[in-house]
């Protein structure tokens, strides 16, 4: 028993890596997301931590319980590595009463459940930032119309693509922005306040907003929305003259004033961190057992199934002579898929069928416009909202999935 008390330290991180090699499938989608992004921000996390009296716990131990309830419940891979990624953040901190809180929101934006909750709001960024450059530029140069992410100039269409919405930008501004908060607190020997770090982190998003609006503003202008080096170019320049600049000179207003904290209590908490490595441990093995969506259970006698065949594990698609019907899993958004297809988004927009809200999209490729229906479903009510149907799934454990119905636009 006294060996185990003098290698406490070391047996809790030989079975953080015990969890992590369990966990390989789970590490390794959540890497392939952003290795740079995750990396970085684990590194900031040691290197910039600070001493704090703080009670972290609660705060890390809180988030871990509520991402391995909706893990174990709905078998989420992104969210199950964030925790096992806070798990190595709290037994850091369990033992050297060290945290960085502008590191913790890194890891936090560098993981994949970010990057999904920012896709299913892709369609709705492009579209505020492509109306907001509209109403700039008519009012300097001939635009024909907008639809959506298309400008029409001089009878010539101008498409905005997905790259311009700048999420990678969004997240390496915020790192470096952090790497600077960093830099400051070594420099004076001193750290910022909470309250700090939460408004410059707000005024990197205000600057990232400006960043990305010029971008597109300059693209159009250029009339190159292509893939390409001046693509790209335009791209940088905008991010180092609207974001880095800026928060170059932002950060001299932000100086830290806080003295190191002197921590009143060092005994370290072994037991919390063995508890979240229990309650890991148990969603581990259910994050192992095979996923079964049922999207097919309970579905509308009207939907042909015997017709219909399965293109992937998540995808079953119906044919029909005037339309096309896929049934998938809940993470399958049209607007990705579609565009990822070469389809441009021309119009996107809630309508309601049969009192029930439902998403209308119209679409283009070839030259040939299409009408797209698309919901989420569980039970027998549809919804607009991913998070509403997946909180659904959460409390009652029913299938849910998405439907999307598409026919030629006549």
């Amino acid at each position: 028993m006294k060996l185990l008390s003098q290698n406490k330290t070391l047996l809790l991180v030989v079975t953080l890596i015990l969890l992590l090699a369990m966990n390989y499938n789970t590490v390794n989608f959540g890497i392939e997301n952003d290795c740079i992004g995750i990396v970085f921000s684990i590194l900031l996390f040691v290197v910039g931590s600070r001493k704090t009296n703080f009670k972290v716990n609660y705060f890390v131990v809180t988030l871990l319980l509520i991402f391995e309830f909706v893990s174990y419940r709905l078998h989420t891979k992104s969210l199950h590595f964030l925790a096992l990624l806070l798990l190595a953040c709290l037994i850091y901190y369990n033992f050297t009463k060290k945290f960085s809180y502008v590191a913790f929101i890194c890891i936090l934006l560098f993981s994949s459940i970010f990057n999904k909750f920012f896709e299913h709001l892709t369609t709705e960024i492009k579209q505020t930032l492509c109306y907001g450059v509209y109403l700039t530029l008519k009012n300097f140069m001939t635009i024909d119309r907008i639809e959506g992410v298309n400008f029409y100039l001089n009878g010539a269409k101008i498409t905005i693509d997905t790259a311009c919405m700048g999420l990678s930008m969004f997240k390496t501004g915020l790192l470096t922005g952090a790497i600077l908060l960093s830099l400051e607190e070594r420099k004076n020997k001193k750290y910022f306040s909470v309250v700090q770090i939460v408004v410059f982190c707000n005024l990197i998003i205000i600057l990232n907003i400006i960043s990305n609006y010029f971008r597109i503003v300059t693209l159009i202008l250029l009339q190159c929305t292509q893939e390409n080096v001046l693509h790209h170019t335009v791209g940088m320049l905008c991010f180092i003259v609207y974001q880095v600049l800026p928060m170059l000179w932002i950060i001299r207003y932000f100086q830290p004033k806080k003295e190191e904290i002197i921590v009143t209590n060092t005994k370290s908490n072994t037991l919390v961190s063995v508890l979240m490595i229990a309650v890991i441990f148990v969603t581990s093995l259910e994050m192992k057992k095979e996923k079964n969506d049922d999207i097919l259970q309970g579905l509308n006698p009207k939907y042909k199934i015997e017709t219909g065949k399965w293109i992937g594990p998540e995808v079953f698609k119906i044919e029909t002579p005037n339309k096309l019907i896929y049934i998938k899993t809940p993470s399958h958004k049209p607007l990705i898929c579609w565009t990822g297809n070469g389809y441009k988004i021309i119009q996107t927009k809630e309508v309601s069928i049969e009192n029930q809200k439902i998403w209308y999209n119209v679409m283009e490729k070839n030259n040939i416009k299409y009408a797209s229906y698309w919901w989420y479903e569980c039970g027998n009510k549809k919804y607009t909202s991913f998070v509403e149907v997946m909180f659904m799934k959460l409390l009652y454990n029913k299938p849910i999935r998405l439907i999307n119905e598409t026919s030629v636009l006549k």
